[in-house]
């Protein structure tokens, strides 16, 4: 898929997504928020199709050059509900293709709205592949590369966080 194709999908699953991004949080009802999101988002539908283009997306941006990197990552910042909802599949990133993946949806993402959420989810992903065997390191100073270098909240830049993951 090219850049424009890609971002008009993802554009139209935003839109898909938003309801349940944004729908009210009821605080007396916290234990049950993840499991009320899952089948809110469940019942959307779209969970195939969001999953295609975010691979799409991923294969952009870990072969395109700065340009299509900086228009992926400007994609991300103004789609938040797809960049919130749309996921790939967790148990694949135990290998090391799956795990390459997750670092590059993670640096598509450029942190977010909150770098202390990404950095935690960073964490936890880097662990899991370790645990499961892959040689993190590699994969980490390879995204590092493709990540920006723009420290966008004060906690550094993706490509700094990613690099200070190395040998973790």
């Amino acid at each position: 898929m090219e850049l424009m194709t890609v971002e008009r999908e993802v554009a139209e699953l935003d839109a898909v997504y938003r309801p349940v991004a944004t729908m009210p949080v009821d605080l007396d009802r916290l234990q049950e928020l993840g499991a009320q999101t899952a089948a809110a988002l469940a019942a959307l539908g779209v969970d195939g199709r969001a999953e295609a283009v975010l691979r799409a997306v991923i294969e952009l941006y870990g072969t395109g050059d700065d340009s299509v990197r900086a228009a992926i990552r400007r994609m991300f910042d103004r789609y938040t509900s797809f960049r919130w909802a749309a996921q790939l599949p967790r148990e694949e990133e135990g290998t090391g293709a799956g795990f390459r993946a997750a670092l590059i949806h993670f640096s598509a993402r450029d942190q977010g709205s909150d770098t202390r959420d990404e950095v935690l989810g960073l964490r936890d992903l880097c662990a899991r592949a370790r645990q499961a065997g892959v040689d993190v390191d590699p994969v980490l100073a390879e995204v590092a590369e493709l990540s920006s270098d723009v420290d966008r909240y004060g906690m550094g830049s993706t490509r700094a966080i990613l690099l200070g993951h190395l040998g973790g």
